[in-house]
């Protein structure tokens, strides 16, 4: 629960909710928490999205993807812990005008197509890549985030609804 982590930080908002750096008091580790205020979910018509995320997020693990620790809940919010990584997205280096060597390029590439075939192993279509979805770390590897539309593709079935960031649809 929220009594197992130490806030150090905040480090982000967005439509979801808030994200901070905490350190889990027993093992000293840092990592990424997000939350979001049930009442907003709610109002937004968003708890369908979350909880199918959470789903995602329990049933994965992959070096190329943010991966999910610990989840839980109080009677305000609910909590993601997921790997902090603080490389910043691509797009803020977009932003910058960092000239990417063709070599990280390639190897950005490959990360992604290694975390999207995994997930395609998985039955999961993640239906938001795009550069505020890549994250970071401090050793210069690609991260996938934001499985908030993503979706599980069952046997048989296949996927129709029209989900995802205009621009990059």
């Amino acid at each position: 629960n929220f009594d197992h982590f130490q806030i150090l930080r905040a480090i982000g908002k967005g439509s979801f909710g808030k994200v901070c750096i905490v350190q889990k008091r027993d093992t000293e580790k840092m990592y990424a928490m997000k939350y979001m205020n049930k009442h907003q979910c709610i109002e937004r018509d968003e708890v369908r999205n979350v909880f199918r995320e959470l789903e995602i997020l329990q049933e994965i693990e992959h070096v190329f993807l943010v991966n999910l620790w610990y989840s839980f809940q109080d009677e305000e919010d609910m909590f993601m812990v997921v790997d902090l990584l603080l490389g910043g997205d691509l797009r803020y280096h977009l932003q910058q005008n960092v000239q990417f060597t063709e070599e990280t390029v390639k190897l950005y590439i490959c990360e992604m197509a290694l975390a999207l075939d995994y997930l395609q192993s998985q039955h999961i279509i993640h239906r938001d890549v795009k550069p505020d979805n890549i994250l970071l770390d401090e050793q210069g590897h690609a991260h996938l985030t934001d499985f908030n539309i993503a979706t599980i593709i069952r046997d048989g079935e296949r996927a129709t609804a029209l989900a995802g960031t205009k621009p990059y649809m």
